[in-house]
């Protein structure tokens, strides 16, 4: 049974974690299938946006801490320097939205790959939390550049340091999540938002995350910058004529991507 399940509906890659058994925890190869998928979501066109879920009752429990002991075991540093960087660098680099759909609890990486992506949304019997300080650990996957980025300092390092869950509710009021769906309306409702960006104009959408990749470490002036330069290209685009086009002529645009 495949680690990774993969499936394209309506311009929408749904890539599901697929280890239910182990909470969706990350092994070697399921890294590297992942890894895989997300090179695929970015270079085919007809894929328009990523949705990213869990099978079962996890979203992701982070790393299948089976790997780092035993004759076989993996060192910290590969696991970082292949598995999980390459991962999350790929999800910010990829030119198309992704959406993570959380349907359960996601801790540790798990949760530090879930809030890297563009949409963030979450079962209402979903959780969060930052696992890594129960073991001796930091954060990582990027987990300590995005959490004190969408929460604030303080709050994201009590977080780390004591290691606490954090229910769905509270992720949306912090900041963490966009929407808190009902379990039984989740699935729909979280197709529906990656459908809905499927159908817009993803090239402005890339553009859009690029400028906001840079707005983490720009200055003011270097990001208005950064911004005259993304607008001139995506007043190129075929998606920018048409939506005008629409608009004048009172029409539904259809959008290509392009």
């Amino acid at each position: 049974m495949s680690s990774i399940l993969f499936e394209v509906k309506k311009g929408v890659a749904h890539i599901t974690l697929n280890r239910p058994d182990k909470f969706n925890s990350f092994n070697r190869e399921m890294a590297f299938a992942m890894q895989s998928r997300l090179d695929e979501c970015a270079s085919v066109h007809d894929i328009r946006c990523v949705y990213i879920t869990g099978a079962g009752k996890a979203f992701c429990a982070g790393q299948d801490l089976g790997e780092l002991v035993g004759d076989n075991a993996i060192g910290i540093e590969q696991i970082l320097s292949e598995h999980y960087n390459p991962i999350v660098t790929r999800i910010r680099n990829m030119p198309k939205p992704v959406v993570a759909a959380v349907n359960g609890v996601a801790a540790g990486a798990g949760a530090n790959i879930a809030l890297c992506c563009d949409v963030v949304v979450a079962a209402q019997s979903s959780s969060f939390i930052q696992a890594f300080s129960k073991i001796g650990l930091i954060p990582d996957s990027g987990g300590t550049y995005f959490l004190p980025r969408l929460i604030g300092w303080q709050k994201a390092s009590a977080l780390m340091m004591l290691g606490e869950k954090v229910s769905s509710a509270e992720a949306e009021r912090l900041g963490m999540v966009f929407k808190v769906f009902a379990d039984e309306s989740f699935a729909d409702e979280s197709h529906k938002i990656a459908n809905t960006l499927a159908q817009m104009p993803t090239k402005g959408l890339a553009f859009t995350k690029h400028a906001l990749n840079y707005s983490f470490h720009n200055s003011f002036e270097a990001q208005l910058l950064k911004e005259d330069e993304l607008q001139q290209k995506a007043s190129r685009t075929y998606d920018y004529n048409e939506g005008v086009a629409a608009f004048l002529e009172k029409r539904i645009p259809v959008f290509k991507g392009e």
